[in-house]
């Protein structure tokens, strides 16, 4: 074996970074020894794994295709070493979560497994559907926890638990004593609504297909909270998941509106790199996630 893990360290911080300084300054290393450690790693095999573009070094062909594997190599010599140092298996976990399943959901998961795995470390990445699926793809978070649907050939995407999304709006507003909506109610409504590119809107988008060009959009926000603060202001009507939904109806604060003519269904989804090494603590992750549902 001519390589070593520093190589590969050397060989995915730049991969990642895009510059071999950042990618030096990642790993704690001087620029000449990372540059070193990755032409030795080109030159003992004869191959080029960037194209250098000015001071870019962007991953080629063959850099693409080695990239997953040195990942998942790089991972299992990661949880070798804390086994071997702390007797745990778990490790750290990077997990991304879009914002109705981070801010509902995941918390409650990943206090479940900090109890059981006290020297683990767990970083949580908050952020919409299409921003998790790229991090993903790229190896930047283990594991993601998504509302949308996605199609991406690299990517292992299993269904997780189903949900609904809930049209909503204050008690105070003209179609909260309304027992349910036509398309006409839906047309003549000012909307408050999540961003494109978030699961929530991409159910939406297909559950009002045909009337999506003639709604009043007012706001398009990227934050729950903020659409709920919206439409208690009275600002317009909603649409979110029911998981954001049941304590504040619940209370009274909003009042759900029924739209039967209209498939609000979705599911919650898991999504992997397929190449991904799945360590001991992404796999106990799962089961937990599957045992909350």
């Amino acid at each position: 074996m001519h390589y070593t893990l520093r190589q590969l360290q050397v060989f995915l911080a730049t991969a990642h970074h895009e510059n071999i300084s950042r990618a030096a300054q990642s790993l704690s290393m001087s620029q000449s020894a990372a540059s070193s450690a990755l032409a030795e790693l080109e030159n003992q095999y004869d191959i080029q794994l960037f194209d250098r573009i000015g001071k870019r070094l962007q991953l080629n062909a063959l850099g693409h295709a080695l990239r997953p594997q040195a990942e998942a190599l790089l991972q299992q010599a990661q949880d070798l070493d804390l086994a071997l140092r702390q007797h745990a298996a778990t490790g750290q976990i990077k997990i991304g979560a879009t914002l109705t399943i981070g801010n509902y959901l995941a918390v409650n998961i990943m206090a479940q497994f900090m109890r059981e795995n006290p020297l683990a470390k767990v970083e949580l990445q908050v952020a919409n559907t299409a921003t998790i699926a790229a991090c993903i793809h790229n190896f930047e978070l283990d594991l993601g926890l998504i509302e949308g649907e996605l199609h991406d050939s690299e990517l292992e995407v299993t269904p997780w638990r189903d949900d609904e999304l809930v049209v909503f709006c204050s008690p105070r507003h003209p179609l909260a004593k309304k027992r349910s909506l036509s398309d006409a109610d839906l047309l003549g409504a000012t909307w408050i609504l999540r961003e494109t590119g978030s699961g929530t809107r991409q159910t939406f988008d297909r559950a009002l297909h045909g009337l999506l060009p003639q709604l009043n959009v007012l706001l398009e926000l990227q934050h729950t909270e903020a659409i709920k603060r919206a439409v208690e202001a009275d600002l317009g009507i909603g649409c979110l998941s029911k998981v954001a939904l049941e304590d504040a109806f619940r209370r009274g604060t909003f009042v759900p509106l029924r739209v039967p003519h209209r498939d609000f269904s979705r599911f919650f989804y898991f999504i992997l790199h397929r190449q991904k090494y799945r360590s001991a603590g992404i796999e106990r992750w799962l089961t937990l996630c599957r045992e909350s549902a």
